[in-house]
């Protein structure tokens, strides 16, 4: 049996691939950019054959790099930027359009209809999701409606779709294989997730042909093999990032929590075997599914996060590395009254605005460069605190602890801040590479490297813990300038 696991991270801004040792030790990782397509205000895209290039890429780079056999490879995991809709001639293979990225809002008038149809409150029964452009589903219908000889050919069985896992999958296997898995088929906005199939109902009400869609797999076996110097390797876990995430960070308990800050905060928690259905914004959602059994989470999504600190260093060019952003946010001894909303592509939960979008407010003669990233800072965990009032609101009970992983943990201000704005303890874990860890977690599990999730919770370790130290009286006061500055910017694109 081999000893590595290979973990595929398709980001919504980078592919990487990360070779992980049996004791979860980094050997070796690549990665590389790609083209984020912007053709009109709101529309988001990626060339999904860029997409496969960078990823496979990526995939040979860190094999060479480090000199790994590919014999000595037990499995590879994929893990994906959810809700990103790709549709493929299923005979040429290439993809008929773009991919629609989860941030992209072209069909937030669709998503209008079905609500003035009546249907939002099935689509939030069936789902556990609240009806929104970020899904899946809408995507779908737009790319039939004007991609020429598109429905045509869906209705005649040519045509694919598959969130990005599944068209990782397609390529990897020569289209040998076509699936996805619980996790990814529930962000679509399609899936049932009480009684795990497409549902015939949102189907029919956004005129999408079954035949389009991949059959739904659990979240760890083999779904087929693909071709490294000319050894077969098995692609042996499949699971959407952020749930890929909360298996990584060892989440396999109802009550257990993390925050991804990556570009956008996606905050998870473990609800068992039962979905909870939420009255704070939130939404349901498949956690895992694993050995014949599904287990569930509540998610809130926040649609930028470090995404913001991209926005000031690419198009304001307020400093040349995101990592100063720690730097220069220290320099003042607080935001100055500025607050900054990022709702660049509306918000999310627990609002769920589509017509949202961003500001700054606060703004006076003495505001300097260091109080705006400053702010930006801040509203990364001022939306992290929005999303855990209302988890625990909807759970009855507080979170005692976070866990947080993504790229955006490693800024000790922002972990600091975290922590006092929500008056609760942060945990960093020693790796935190936990999107790529989950997924071969999830490979090595059907390989046969580790026995059960007992055997895998015993490998995970906390690196830094953050307490709070803020007075709750200033604590309040800011959370209170938060949500004012919040209200200015919804509906405004309306």
């Amino acid at each position: 049996m081999g000893k590595y696991l290979l973990s595929l991270d398709q980001g919504t801004t980078s592919s990487r691939a990360i070779l992980f040792d049996g004791e979860q030790n980094i050997i070796g990782v690549s990665q590389k950019e790609f083209s984020q397509i912007y053709p009109r205000e709101g529309w988001v895209e990626h060339d999904a054959m860029e997409i496969w290039s960078s990823q496979y890429a990526v995939m040979m780079e860190v094999i060479a790099q480090t000199g790994v056999d590919a014999a000595e490879i037990a499995g590879i995991g994929i893990t994906n930027q959810r809700e990103t809709t790709v549709v493929w001639d299923a005979e040429t293979g290439r993809p008929i359009c773009n991919a629609l990225v989860w941030q992209c809002r072209r069909t937030a008038g669709i998503v209008d209809q079905l609500v003035a149809d009546g249907l939002g409150p099935y689509i939030q029964r069936t789902t556990g999701l609240i009806p929104d452009a970020y899904f899946s589903a809408t995507k779908i219908k737009w790319i039939l409606d004007h991609v020429e000889g598109a429905r045509e050919k869906a209705r005649q069985g040519r045509l694919r779709f598959g969130t990005v896992d599944t068209w990782l999958l397609w390529k990897l296997t020569g289209g040998a294989a076509y699936a996805t898995d619980v996790t990814n088929a529930s962000r679509t906005m399609l899936y049932d997730i009480h009684n795990l199939r497409w549902d015939d109902t949102l189907l029919q009400a956004l005129d999408i042909p079954a035949s389009i869609l991949p059959p739904v797999r659990s979240s760890s076996e083999i779904y087929g093999y693909t071709e490294i110097q000319g050894v077969r390797v098995p692609i042996a876990g499949i699971a959407g990032d952020q749930q890929a995430a909360l298996f990584g960070q060892t989440c396999f308990e109802p009550g257990d929590a993390k925050n991804t800050y990556g570009t956008g905060c996606f905050l998870l928690m473990n609800t068992g075997g039962q979905p909870v259905a939420s009255q704070n914004g939130l939404i349901s959602t498949i956690a895992i599914g694993l050995g014949g059994k599904v287990q569930y989470a509540l998610e809130g999504s926040a649609f930028v996060g470090g995404a913001v600190i991209q926005w000031l260093r690419d198009e304001m060019r307020f400093f040349a590395e995101s990592r100063d952003a720690e730097y220069y946010a220290q320099k003042v001894c607080d935001n100055g009254g500025v607050y900054f909303v990022p709702a660049f592509t509306g918000l999310g939960a627990p609002y769920w605005d589509m017509y949202a979008r961003g500001a700054m407010v606060g703004l006076t003669r003495g505001t300097k460069r260091e109080h705006i990233i400053r702010a930006a800072q801040e509203s990364i965990a001022y939306q992290v605190a929005d999303l855990v009032r209302a988890m625990e609101a909807d759970m009855g009970g507080a979170i005692t602890q976070l866990k947080a992983d993504g790229g955006a943990s490693r800024d000790q201000f922002l972990m600091q801040f975290q922590a006092d704005i929500m008056g609760r303890n942060v945990h960093r874990p020693a790796i935190r590479e936990t999107t790529a860890l989950g997924a071969a977690y999830l490979a090595g599990l059907a390989a046969g490297v580790w026995a059960d999730t007992d055997e895998i919770k015993s490998l995970w370790k906390c690196e830094s813990t953050f307490r709070p130290q803020m007075d709750p009286s200033v604590q309040e006061t800011l959370l209170d300038g938060w949500h004012r500055a919040v209200e200015r910017s919804r509906g405004w694109a309306h």
